[in-house]
């Protein structure tokens, strides 16, 4: 029997969930959110029965507070991306975090049959000319884009789901993603934990280090970026 390790178990579950999403996709966010969360939990159940899970789609078990390993999941990020086929900017988030740190992480973009995973970290593309581009939210940008536009001269390139914007930067369609407020540990942890293993700077808005696996899982703001700009655009969002 073949024992695989963390970075495959979070590859291959992510790609499984991804599979499942794509099959049931006329089906609506709503079935698709509550299937692939099912699959995800099944699977870790089997495959990693004495970690602890932590889901946007299910009820917190402080349980997971006593462990040192948690599985963070998001079963689908960007539901309204999802549900307006055919777009790609929809992910799967599947990451360990062994004691607070985001050490394990997969995210797959099922549309666009790619996933990006920490076993296999992906090297970014080389950076591209000015002027330096920001991923954004299509709908509901947040107040620290403004500022970097205006101080840096950046230009907005807006897409859905947390995911398919950390995997721009990895990517190199885009150089920063920044965000404030309004996300969770299951919306960074697995597109932070693939971002750090390929070399980018990950951290706070102010710069400090990303903690997960904590007892209330509200963590508003990120910044995935190239590191070569991380003590540019840190000036610029400590100055707010």
């Amino acid at each position: 029997m073949t024992v695989m390790n963390d970075n495959e178990v979070a590859a291959g579950l992510a790609v499984e969930a991804g599979a499942l999403l794509l099959r049931i996709r006329d089906q609506g966010g709503a079935a698709g959110d509550q299937q692939s969360n099912a699959l995800l939990l099944r699977r870790l159940a089997e495959l990693r029965p004495e970690d602890a899970v932590l889901s946007e789609e299910s009820t917190d078990n402080p349980i997971r507070l006593e462990r040192d390993r948690v599985w963070i999941i998001d079963p689908l990020d960007g539901t309204r991306e999802y549900g307006e086929p055919p777009r790609q900017d929809w992910a799967v988030h599947v990451a360990l975090a062994v004691g607070g740190i985001a050490t394990v992480g997969a995210v797959a973009l099922p549309a666009a049959d790619l996933v990006l995973h920490t076993g296999e970290p992906p090297r970014p593309a080389p950076v591209s000319t000015e002027p330096i581009r920001l991923a954004v939210s299509r709908t509901r940008p947040p107040t620290c884009v403004d500022l970097l536009v205006d101080k840096l001269g950046a230009k907005t390139v807006p897409m859905g789901s947390a995911g398919a914007k950390a995997m721009a930067v990895v990517r190199g369609e885009v150089e920063v993603y920044a965000h404030s407020g309004g996300q969770y540990e299951w919306d960074s942890c697995a597109p932070v934990a693939v971002a750090a293993a390929a070399g980018l700077h990950v951290s706070r808005l102010d710069g400090s280090p990303l903690r997960y696996n904590q007892p209330d899982p509200y963590l508003p703001d990120l910044l995935i970026c190239r590191p070569e700009l991380a003590d540019t655009v840190l000036a610029v969002l400590r100055d707010r």
